[in-house]
């Protein structure tokens, strides 16, 4: 018999030794030339300070350079209908996986974007409709607000056998669409006494809309069209003549011998303001087409969106709009009680989704609602919808912060959610200030050590542990708590809420202190946003700041975006005698060869395009005339390129002193943006940047009330310290400030707490606690209350 000799143990597969992600000289955005080793099918956090590089480490370098390399792999072709990506500036990648990006992108705002279409659970319940529904109406398009019922007939031309044939043809398609409304749920309509005063005639100025008035273009084309009389008051006009006045098609006329256009003023005012985002018009324009636009729930459809037969059509007495509006939660119980063993794949995936929706914490939400309404996080977690039960490994999954928007008592379940994505065999990378999840984390990379030209540098890399012991300022604030406040101050006097019963709101009374700082808490869903924003409208004397995207091209950044460039480029024009216009390169100050963008872009197809700086301004963006005009030794460039704090200075004294500056760059230190360039892109901001550079821009505005919606987002636990001075700062100068937040420390910080639950959807909408931090404290009789007594440590 042979005798068997124990070999020594195989050495180790040569595909098992890449267990690293390795990043080499980072130099994307603030990052300074970093190189950081990432342990694949583990959890890493990367932690600090908003501008400290985290986003352009993650999503700029290691998550671009993926999605880049995967679009490569197909053809021409495909790429030509892809996103072109620029490889990021980084000199080596080493270890990539396939990277999945959820990120807090607001998703469309379109109106006929809902939470259904935006994650397929829609067009599962439109097949199931389609196969159960009685009556039968149709394929699963009649069941889809986006689809409009169209038919018609006529001849065609076909070559058959070498001759040509006419033949007749026809055809029809069966949408869902509500007709009215064309599927959006709310029909518009406009107020004509906000565009004209009938009592008076055109020469004497009836028309009301901005911009129209006599002495310009309109004055001429409504005086020489023709149509009326511009001297008879619009009372008086004749039916013809208000019709050409209001809808006329467009018309050419000849006025003092000029060619021209004559349009009624509806399909007019439509053109040029209606059609465009409310957001991005000037406050004036904002303010008319809010005065002359009526928004009323289409009465065809009563908001479905859905045809008459669409809503005929049921299943078990439900009807798809029924089943659309249900809560989530319920309509997955509905779905899990059908038995009908021919659509049986369908109601298992249709199932699954409407559970993946109530195990992420969104089983309050309804299938019908916009997606546009979604908050960040909210949009954040329904993105992941899709990838809960997916059966992929080695995948590299990136989160930008996704605690936000959840209570406490959440944190727990997104936590659950992101180590079983690790369990399963994948690299999960996540962009956090959280200190529950950063202590779940196998591996932290925390950058600093300040913020934009400070940052940019690995401080540490190592487990949670070590973060604690090392004398980062992430580890130092780690273990911070806010302790609840001995005394607290008293109200001057109340704001009362009287029947809320916004959205889920179930009839609530509250009175809401002023002259104090009053914190909106309770889970995610329990109606804090419906009550404080339903029932406390912005507008005189209220000042609201949402999380709302901020809008901007790479032209925008923080000088034009909060007026400060306006009184800078009057000191410039006032110094040396010339223009305004001068000193904005997106005016007459512009280099004429890249046009004020500081470089120049070629566009190469397929190919990610190219930016190369410009020679002829160097990047500067103004033209060189420009540039000799000085103010206090500084030409225009020299100061957009200056950080907050050094302009702040720079304009405080001496011959560049400029009172209106100063102050809108003090309000950008307050809120501890002191670090920012003023020249710097919108585009390049992050999240909690963005959020506190809104917050600057509204501290100016005349209000008595502010209200603010989770100003802690995206902020690092040293800053939030920074928001809570700036928070008594505004409450001592004699505001009354309203917060909906769900930060511990900012609850512990209150005067007031007003405490919505017990739980989400229409678990909740009702006040569960009011009080002070204390007496939520001390009582622990709501989820919050366990809570905060945890966190304090009481």
């Amino acid at each position: 018999m042979a005798k068997r000799t124990d070999t020594q143990a195989a050495a180790p597969h040569a595909a098992d030794s890449h267990e690293l992600i390795r990043v080499h000289g980072a130099r994307e955005n603030n990052l300074k030339d970093i190189t950081v080793e990432i342990p694949k099918r583990r959890l890493t956090v990367f932690t600090g300070v908003s501008g400290s590089g985290k986003s352009s480490l993650v999503f700029d370098t290691i998550a671009a350079e993926s999605q880049r390399l995967i679009n490569e792999t197909y053809s021409t072709f495909v790429q030509g209908f892809m996103p072109t990506l620029a490889r990021p500036d980084v000199d080596v990648l080493e270890g990539l996986t396939t990277a999945i990006i959820v990120d807090q992108q607001r998703m469309g705002s379109d109106p006929r974007s809902t939470v259904g279409t935006a994650t397929d659970a829609n067009a599962m319940l439109r097949i199931l409709f389609s196969r159960l529904g009685r009556p039968h109406i149709g394929s699963s398009r009649a069941y889809s607000f986006n689809i409009p019922s169209i038919s018609g007939a006529g001849a065609v031309t076909v070559e058959r056998g070498g001759k040509t044939v006419k033949e007749r043809r026809s055809f029809s398609i069966t949408g869902g669409m509500c007709p009215r409304c064309e599927g959006r749920g709310t029909v518009t309509d406009i107020d004509l006494t906000q565009l004209y005063d009938d009592g008076k005639s055109l020469n004497e100025g009836a028309l009301t809309i901005p911009g129209y008035s006599m002495d310009g273009w309109y004055g001429r084309i409504f005086k020489g069209c023709g149509f009326f009389d511009p001297d008879k008051p619009i009372r008086r006009f004749t039916k013809k003549e208000l019709h050409d006045l209001l809808h006329k098609e467009p018309t050419k006329i000849k006025v003092e011998g000029i060619n021209l256009t004559y349009e009624g003023l509806i399909p007019k005012i439509q053109k040029s303001m209606l059609s465009k985002d409310v957001d991005a018009l000037q406050p004036h324009i904002r303010a008319f087409v809010e005065r002359a636009m009526t928004f009323t729930v289409c009465p065809d459809c009563d908001g479905t969106r859905l045809s008459e037969a669409a809503r005929s059509s049921k299943i078990e007495g439900i009807s798809i709009a029924d089943a659309c509006a249900m809560q989530i939660s319920d309509l997955a119980a509905w779905v899990r009680g059908l038995d009908e063993p021919s659509v049986k794949p369908l109601l298992t995936a249709l199932g699954e989704t409407l559970d993946s929706f109530v195990g992420i914490g969104l089983g309050y939400l309804s299938l019908d609602r916009p997606s546009g309404t979604l908050s960040g996080g909210e949009a954040q977690r329904v993105k992941m919808i899709r990838h809960l039960g997916s059966s992929l490994t080695d995948v590299t999954y990136v989160f930008d912060e996704p605690t936000t928007g959840l209570h406490p008592h959440d944190i727990q379940r997104m936590n659950d959610l992101l180590l079983s994505l690790r369990d399963k065999g994948n690299t999960v990378l996540v962009v956090e200030h959280k200190p529950e999840v950063i202590a779940i984390a196998d591996h932290v990379v925390d950058l600093g050590p300040g913020a934009g030209q400070a940052g940019g540098t690995v401080c540490f890399e190592g487990t949670v542990e070590g973060l604690r012991a090392g004398g980062t300022l992430t580890g130092r604030h780690f273990d911070d708590r806010a302790a609840v406040k001995d005394t607290v101050r008293r109200p001057t006097g109340t704001l009362q809420i009287r029947g809320a019963r916004t959205n889920n709101l179930q009839g609530v009374d509250v009175d809401i202190p002023l002259g104090v700082l009053t914190v909106v808490t309770g889970v995610a869903g329990s109606g804090k946003s419906s009550l404080v924003h339903g029932s406390i409208p912005a507008g005189e004397g209220v000042v609201s700041v949402d999380q709302g995207a901020i809008r901007g091209s790479r032209r925008s950044n923080p000088a034009t975006y909060t007026g400060l460039l306006d009184p800078i480029r009057k000191a410039f024009a006032k110094a040396n005698g010339v223009k305004p216009a001068l000193f904005s390169p997106n005016s007459e100050g512009a280099c004429p060869t890249c046009k004020g963008a500081g470089v120049i872009y070629t566009d190469l197809a397929i190919m990610a395009g190219i930016a190369t700086t410009c020679e002829e301004c160097e990047g500067r963006r103004f033209d060189a005339s420009v540039l000799d005009h000085h103010l206090g030794g500084r030409d225009i460039s020299q100061v957009l390129a200056m950080s907050v704090t050094e302009a702040e200075e720079f304009f405080a004294a001496g011959e560049a002193r400029t009172p209106a500056a100063h102050r809108v760059l003090g309000r950008l230190a307050d809120v501890g943006l002191g670090y920012l360039t003023l020249g710097q892109p919108l585009t390049t901001l992050s999240g909690g940047e963005r959020q506190r550079l809104k917050l600057a821009t509204h501290m100016a505005e005349k209000g008595g009330v502010y209200v603010l919606d989770e100003p802690t987002t995206g902020l690092h636990l040293a800053d939030v310290e920074q928001l809570l001075g700036l928070l008594d700062r505004l409450v001592d100068s004699g505001k009354s400030v309203i917060v909906i937040e769900h930060h511990q420390a900012v609850m512990a910080h209150a005067d007031w707490i007003v405490d919505l639950g017990p739980g989400a959807g229409h678990d909740g909408g009702r006040i569960v606690f009011e009080g002070t931090p204390a007496d939520l404290v001390a009582a622990r009789s709501t989820l919050t209350g366990e809570h905060l007594a945890a966190y304090v440590g009481a």
